[in-house]
């Protein structure tokens, strides 16, 4: 093929890597694409389910992929005997914990385990936050968060340990059903911040779905794929020499 005073002349060795690797970088970068796309979804469901009405919560299981994103109403009695006090969570600079309190579901053996919020350590960690008791019977409204959402640390181990103990470093599900032996909706409910039933400081983050993250990745492979085909263009194109033209 002959442009101008050009002559497209491709090599074997170029031609086969750029047909290998030319369709596996923009593959990669549909991929990406389709990723965003995904997450430009959720995020969309999350803001819409922000604004929707609060779903009650009963004593049957919940599901977490429904709810999620959802604000939730049930009604109970927080179990203070079963409370505790998550270590190691940081507020603006500061230690504290997060205050982890089961709710017993109002007319069920259920309970909730409810992230009433942060606290802070104070000047002496021998000495525990003193924590709000309410005795009466309390709605709460929140979200609902699985077991692995960032804010808690799942341990591995399943080590019941005697007693009670008030400030945990991490929520170990399994050793907390061991040592209170009651059901546990498989979902922790986070307060909502203009909820009064007791709660404490609650800056819940939104998620975060990292889409430009993806399309950036996704520009990064298109522009990959458009810059090896212009090279393989570029050094496959020789100018015709007038030795060549001659020959011609």
């Amino acid at each position: 093929m002959q442009i101008f005073n050009y002559k497209f002349q491709p090599k074997l060795i170029p031609t086969l890597a750029t047909l290998v690797l030319l369709p596996v970088m923009i593959s990669l970068g549909m991929w990406q694409a389709d990723k965003a796309a995904l997450k430009q979804a959720k995020l969309e469901q999350f803001e819409q389910r922000e604004k929707d009405a609060p779903i009650s919560i009963s004593a049957a299981p919940i599901d977490i992929e429904t709810l999620r994103y959802r604000r939730v109403v049930v009604r109970g009695f927080y179990e203070p005997e079963f409370q505790i006090l998550l270590d190691n969570q940081i507020y603006k600079g500061q230690a504290g914990y997060h205050v982890i309190t089961p709710l017993h579901i109002a007319g069920s053996d259920m309970r909730i385990l409810v992230n009433r919020g942060w606290v802070p350590v104070g000047d002496d960690r021998s000495v525990l936050p003193v924590i709000e008791s309410i005795q009466s019977e309390v709605e709460v409204t929140g979200y609902i968060q699985d077991f692995s959402g960032k804010y808690l640390e799942l341990s591995s181990s399943d080590t019941v340990q005697a007693g009670w103990q008030k400030v945990w470093q991490n929520l170990d599900i399994t050793r907390y059903k061991k040592l209170a032996k009651f059901s546990i909706q498989p979902a922790i409910l986070l307060l909502d911040p203009s909820s009064s039933s007791g709660g404490y400081v609650r800056e819940w983050p939104k998620p975060d779905f990292r889409i430009d993250v993806n399309r950036g990745y996704a520009i990064q492979w298109y522009l990959m794929s458009i810059a090896l085909l212009v090279i393989y263009l570029v050094t496959n194109f020789k100018k015709i020499s007038l030795q060549d033209k001659t020959h011609e």
